[in-house]
This record gives structure tokens, C-alpha cells and sequence, in this order.
């Protein structure tokens, strides 16, 4: 990897613990797969964080709303501003591809936020609330609508809301002037497998959605008709468990590895990680390995920048643990003690040099 220097910004909630640090900033030693703890920032239950496509920019869930914050030269971060979304603390967030909107994914009311964003990195006014409405089809987790994820399309057309509550991804139009959002489409999953998390392929011609329930990935072909109109279609159902998986067991994260050659998912109950590499000209899926993290709910799992190490964060095990990966001989071997860490949420590798 040459002399490329990174960091790794951790988000975990603080309610339980005492310390408030809801983002932590680790040194990454991609050589020998392993992090060093560098700072932490104060801040409330941060459920997620994004980085800005200029790369400039983090933004975190709160309890708040949202915050915003200047990444520096050497990966930490300079608070901004924060600002309220008019809501219950949201899930998930991302901006779109030319950084002039954040979009807020609301678990608990099933809100959809629309904020605009300022030049400077800092987080304006909201420009749209759309609430999902409807009814699912267990009373359970499924009664009702939650969204999970939000995401744009690599062209910046059209936003994708994953409803894990409904079993769809609803998709909206986008005014890049007024920041409104217009539905257009809905991307039926199966009853009951509740979209947790949405990806696009870094062409943006494929889509990849992972479902929690039902533990599989979906993926789709992403095209535009002769009106412009987005065109979705299902091509692969591949699944993120072996045949011999615990019971209960829920699918949660979904990342690309830094070179978008492989893509990687995890799952609660099983406590396992599955790996796939992804063919770059049909989109297709081929799983490597499914096998033990070593921790408690596996809630986000990335490869390091190397392809050769992976980081579990085990929300309800408190801890993060470290493997090395041979991706041809589809092992996964534990690499060094686990790393102690309040409830982590989910991780991003940050290049710094």
C-alpha cells in the first residue's frame, strides 16, 4: 500500500456509558491490521456518519439532528454546526453526489429529511420531510413503516430509501434547486425480508440491497429509459448464510472494499461475516467465506484498504475485533485481542495521506 496513511472514524451510541465520546477516531496500521486509538469527539448517540463526496466534510446522526464537521489534515475533526431535522433521531444518512443536500433516513417516525448544505460544510436549512404511511404485513418489527437507508444514485437523479417496514426502497426524483423529492418508483422486496442497507456499484449501474430478515442480497441493474425514467432490474438473490446458521439470525452491514472488487455483509444471531467478490462487468456476486466475528452482533464489518484484513464492530459485545483474510483460500483468521468499544455502529476508512 505504499506510504498511504489512513484513519477510521467509529460511531457508537453513549447512552450506558459515561464518556459522551459518540465518534472515535483510530490510526490505522494497514500492514499489520490494526487500529490505534487517536481521538474522540463528544457528541450524542451518533447512529451513523457520512463523508461528504469532496471528502472534506464528516456528518453524524445525533439526538439532536445532524452535525457537521471539518475533516482535518490529519483525520480529526473540527465541529461545524449542528441542526435539527424536526424529528425523532434519525438512522442513517448520505449527501448527494455534488454535496448540496444531506438526506436523513428516520427509523422511529419513518421521516425522510431533506437539508440543504451550505459551501462551507455546514448543514442549512430542511428543504423537504416526507413521512412513509402505510402498514406491513406482520405486528411485529414489520407493522409499520421504518426507513434505513438513503442513498442517491451514482448520476445523482434519484434517491433511494430503503423501508425495511414495508419491504421496499422507495425512489425519488430530486430538484437539485428547491431540494423537494418526488416519488417515481418502488422497488418491491420479498414480504417479510425487511431492506436494511442499499449500495450502488461504483459505475452506478448495479444496485445491491441486503436484507435483514430474510439474509440475502439482491442485486438489481440500474438504467435509464428513453424519458429518463429509472429502470430497476432484479439479477441475482444470493444469500449471506451457509445452509448451517444459527436461528434468529438478522443481516446487517453492507460495504465495498476500497477498490470496489468485493463487498461485504454480516450477520447478528450467526455472529458471522460473509464475503464476495463482484464481477465488474455483469454485477454478479461469489461468495468466499462465511465465518465467525468472534463478538456479539456484528452490526458493521469492513475490509481494510488492503483487502488482506477485516474489522467486526460487535454492538452488543462491546468490542471490535481484527482478522487476516485470504480472500483464494477463503479463510478468515483472528488477528490479535479484541478491542474494547461502547456500542459501535459503523465504520469508515478515511485516506489522510
Amino acid at each position: 500500500m505504499g506510504k498511504e496513511q489512513y484513519v477510521a472514524y467509529v460511531s457508537t451510541y453513549t447512552s450506558g456509558n459515561k464518556s459522551g465520546f459518540g465518534i472515535r477516531i483510530y490510526d490505522v496500521d494497514i500492514k499489520n491490521g490494526r487500529f490505534t486509538e487517536k481521538d474522540q469527539v463528544k457528541i450524542t448517540n451518533s447512529s451513523y456518519v457520512t463523508i461528504s463526496h469532496s471528502r472534506k466534510y464528516l456528518y453524524s446522526i445525533t439526538d439532536f439532528g445532524v452535525e457537521s464537521y471539518k475533516i482535518l489534515a490529519d483525520g480529526s475533526l473540527e465541529v461545524l454546526n449542528h441542526a435539527s431535522i424536526n424529528g425523532m433521531r434519525g438512522r442513517h444518512l448520505s449527501t448527494d453526489y455534488e454535496d448540496k443536500f444531506l438526506f436523513v433516513a428516520g427509523y422511529h417516525d419513518a421521516k425522510l429529511t431533506v437539508l440543504r448544505i451550505n459551501e462551507d460544510g455546514t448543514i442549512g436549512e430542511i428543504t423537504d420531510e416526507i413521512f412513509h404511511k402505510g402498514l406491513g404485513s406482520i405486528a411485529e418489527r414489520n407493522f409499520r413503516p421504518h426507513i434505513n437507508c438513503v442513498r442517491m444514485t451514482r448520476d445523482n437523479k434519484f434517491l433511494c430509501a430503503a423501508d425495511l417496514g414495508m419491504d421496499h426502497v422507495v425512489v425519488y426524483g430530486l430538484n437539485h434547486l428547491s431540494g423537494k423529492l418526488k416519488q417515481v418508483d418502488i422497488i418491491r422486496s420479498e414480504q417479510e425480508s425487511a431492506p436494511r442497507h442499499l449500495k450502488f456499484s461504483k459505475d452506478g449501474r448495479f444496485l445491491y440491497i441486503v436484507h435483514e430478515l430474510k439474509n440475502y442480497i439482491d442485486v438489481y441493474s440500474y438504467e435509464l429509459d428513453n424519458r429518463g425514467n429509472p429502470v430497476f432490474e432484479k439479477i441475482q438473490t444470493i444469500e449471506t448464510v451457509n445452509d448451517y446458521h444459527a436461528v434468529g439470525s438478522a443481516a446487517s452491514a453492507l460495504n465495498f472494499s476500497e477498490d470496489y472488487q468485493y463487498i461485504c455483509s454480516s450477520n447478528a444471531g450467526d455472529n458471522s461475516v460473509v464475503l464476495y467478490s463482484i464481477d465488474q462487468e455483469s454485477g454478479m456476486l461469489t461468495k468466499h467465506l462465511c465465518l465467525p466475528v468472534s463478538g456479539d452482533y456484528p452490526k458493521d464489518v469492513a475490509l481494510f484498504p488492503d483487502n488482506r484484513h477485516l474489522v467486526s464492530l460487535n454492538h452488543e459485545s462491546d468490542t471490535m475485533t481484527f482478522f487476516n483474510v485470504d480472500m483464494e483460500q477463503g479463510t478468515l483468521v483472528m488477528n490479535g485481542r479484541e478491542m474494547k468499544v461502547d456500542q459501535p455502529n459503523c465504520i469508515i476508512f478515511y485516506r489522510v495521506k
